[in-house]
């Protein structure tokens, strides 16, 4: 009976509130002679802020075109705009900025939903040594990151030396398909520096500290300890992951950051349309780079500590991302295109 009760005051509680707030839009219309799309674009700055709250007032009206308005086609939208304009009785005349600026919350809307679509795709699709065109993304990673270490064979152990578990790559794109292939070419390729970099770190990451420590105090240093115990502080202090695997990792990160909607600040403020795969490769890069310095900075005892260590960073870029005006900050060459978008 009590759960019957307290069943009955939230339907009741919502319907209020919901009737209560379509009275409350209906007399801020009268007052201002704006509807709530106007006020939205009129007192809203461009980006996550607006282009969000164009998204809850589209799905949450209460005209089906409207709440579907955020699903129609690309090719549509300059026609959804018009139907929009006149339902709500706006005269475009009057206000033709109005329109401009419905159209570019559209784009990164409808853009966002086929984004995801895309990326869906690309997880699904697994990895077949079949394809000469997997074959040859799979080679270009190794150049990009080994280049000058030729790959003796195509099934060999070279390939645990950027990160990958076994004789054969293919087996480890299992949980994320051609998306985790995609994402570490593309690191290597718009990245390399930075890419190869964190792959000779990610092999030592704290001798690669002690080694800077060295080259601004050697004779200090030199002075402190005997070569035997260099080379076993240079060891035994090692603590590193696997390259291949983490970014297949992170790219599962991002693909949950993309799905769950969180990415919706970070792209409705980089990309002034339509956010595409390139943008999310992108963010991609930057991820690795920003686990790279979170897994070093935290300190891990060993690589036991993985999930730990990415649930926390993980955590600290949902925080981030729920600032409406947050946009994940490029520190690489990859992403100096985000700067001026």
């Amino acid at each position: 009976a009590s759960s019957f009760a307290r069943m009955f005051v939230q339907v009741c509680l919502y319907f209020y509130c919901k009737c209560l707030w379509r009275c409350l839009k209906f007399v801020v219309r009268k007052l201002t002679g704006q509807c709530e799309l106007q006020r939205i674009c009129y007192n809203t700055k461009p980006g996550a802020a607006r282009t969000m709250k164009i998204e809850a007032s589209l799905k949450g009206s209460k005209s089906k075109r409207l709440q579907t308005s955020v699903n129609v086609h690309p090719d549509a939208i300059e026609k959804t705009i018009d139907d929009i304009m006149e339902l709500k009785r706006i005269n475009p005349d009057i206000n033709p900025q109005l329109g401009v600026s419905l159209q570019a919350c559209l784009l990164q809307i409808v853009g966002y939903r086929n984004l995801i679509a895309e990326v869906e795709k690309l997880r699904r699709e697994p990895y077949d040594s079949e394809n000469p065109q997997h074959e040859e993304m799979l080679l270009k990673l190794w150049k990009c990151l080994k280049p000058n270490s030729p790959l003796k064979a195509r099934i060999s152990k070279q390939w645990c030396e950027i990160g990958f578990q076994g004789d054969d790559p293919k087996t480890d794109f299992r949980g994320m398909g051609l998306l985790g292939l995609y994402n570490l070419v593309y690191f290597a390729e718009w990245d390399t520096e930075i890419a190869q970099q964190v792959l000779t770190d990610s092999l030592h990451p704290k001798y690669s500290n002690v080694q800077q420590y060295l080259d601004f105090n050697y004779f200090f240093f030199l002075s402190q300890l005997s070569k035997a115990e260099w080379e076993k502080k240079k060891f035994d202090k090692a603590i590193g992951y696997s390259f291949a695997i983490v970014g297949i990792n992170i790219t599962d990160l991002a693909y949950n950051l993309l799905v769950s909607g969180a990415l919706k600040t970070h792209f409705y403020n980089v990309a002034p349309e339509a956010p595409t795969l390139t943008h999310f490769q992108q963010t991609f890069c930057y991820l690795m780079h920003e686990f790279h310095k979170f897994w070093i900075d935290e300190d891990p005892l060993d690589i036991m500590e993985f999930n730990r260590v990415r649930e926390k960073f993980y955590k600290r870029i949902l925080r981030q991302l729920q600032n409406p005006e947050m946009a994940l900050c490029p520190h690489f060459a990859a992403s100096e295109s985000l700067i001026n978008m």
